[in-house]
């Protein structure tokens, strides 16, 4: 009886894993089939807490029932609470493959020029999904002592009463509560993006991730920032990619005042339409200051995206110190100094026999001194 008992708990339990485990390795084989692609994805993530709820299935199903009273209600709680977590394990993994499939294809429109709503698209699938996740560990905990007879009413207040205790929890916690919800007013508010080129107390970088507590910026020196969400929703930041991914580039130079600016004009306009970095829409040279120490040139050209102007404003610049070193090196900057020919440009007539010039006042005496 033992034997056969054993024998009807493990047939239904491998069969059913075998079974788990053909669909998984069918669904690997076609992936690359359009047709297949959400099942492949759906069982890579999903096999290994399908397998536990499996197990826990077949164990309440038959082992429960056939061991002693005493332990039939420990046993029996333990596999109650162990399929809880199964299920919302398993409920969380088939989201995150489902939103997997869309993050893949707003990944490859992320290569076009213009990928604004395929940013804005994968940062909200991103948060929500997270959303999603922490919704479903709170249900869990519910649920989980739901199960226990003694602090029921508290499960039971704590699924019914979420205002009460977001409001305790508010007072409590006020800081992470405030980064959640500027998290989530950040994914649909479209401030920010994943991607997004900003520049937060003159740092200038790319959003690597957006989490429902803290964003990461990555600089342009692979250095990365962690920032809370709240920082943004409170102060302000520059987001040079918030409606396109196209960025003007600004070269300041400051010449001297012999500078030819239509031969300059001309030059950085050879410049532009000779670098591939230049995406053929706007440019322009101005002489935007004179000051004591020279002309001051402003020059603008269009990028097709944040790194590319600053590799085009790095181009121009050297090229045009190029062409100016070679062909006007009169027109790079320079201090003139002009020497007077009296110090205190007095007339000649006035000056002392030893070099120094004197005062009207000063020669009268010398010349009555002179008299006497």
């Amino acid at each position: 009886m033992l034997r056969q008992h054993w024998v009807s708990i493990l047939v239904p339990l491998v069969a059913t894993l075998l079974v788990l485990e053909a669909v998984r390795v069918v669904a690997h084989r076609r992936q690359q089939v359009r047709r297949w692609e959400v099942a492949g994805a759906v069982v890579r993530r999903c096999v290994r807490p399908a397998w536990v709820v499996t197990a826990l299935i077949v164990a309440d199903l038959s082992l429960v029932h056939d061991v002693g009273r005493g332990s039939r209600d420990t046993l029996s709680h333990s596999l109650e609470i162990g399929l809880i977590i199964a299920v919302t394990w398993l409920g969380v993994e088939i989201v995150y493959a489902l939103s997997d499939i869309a993050l893949v294809r707003l990944t490859r429109a992320l290569g076009t020029r213009d990928n604004r709503r395929a940013r804005r698209a994968r940062t909200q699938l991103l948060m929500v999904r997270r959303v999603i996740a922490v919704v479903a560990v709170i249900i869990m905990l519910g649920a989980i002592l739901l199960t226990f007879t003694r602090v029921r009413a508290l499960g039971a207040s704590m699924l019914a009463s979420a205002g009460i205790a977001g409001a305790i929890a508010g007072v409590a916690a006020r800081p992470t509560l405030g980064n959640l919800i500027a998290g989530i007013q950040i994914a649909f508010s479209d401030m920010l993006r994943m991607d997004d080129v900003v520049v937060v107390e003159d740092e200038w970088g790319r959003v690597d991730d957006i989490t429902l507590t803290y964003v990461v910026l990555r600089t342009w020196d692979e250095r990365r920032l962690i920032i809370p969400t709240s920082w943004f929703v409170d102060n302000p930041f520059q987001n040079w990619t918030r409606h396109e991914a196209r960025v003007i580039g600004t070269v300041f130079v400051t010449l001297d005042f012999t500078v030819p600016v239509d031969e300059v004009r001309a030059e950085v306009q050879r410049i532009l339409e000779g670098s591939p970095l230049w995406d053929r829409r706007d440019w322009v040279v101005q002489v935007t200051e004179i000051t004591t120490q020279g002309v001051e040139l402003r020059m603008l050209m269009s990028a097709a995206d944040a790194p590319s102007a600053w590799d085009l404003r790095c181009e121009v610049r050297e090229k045009l110190l190029t062409f100016l070193r070679d062909r006007y090196p009169e027109a790079l900057p320079r201090t003139r100094v002009e020497a007077a020919t009296s110090p205190l440009n007095v007339p000649p007539e006035w000056a002392t026999t030893d070099g120094a010039d004197a005062y009207p006042e000063e020669r009268e005496q010398q010349e009555q001194k002179a008299g006497g």
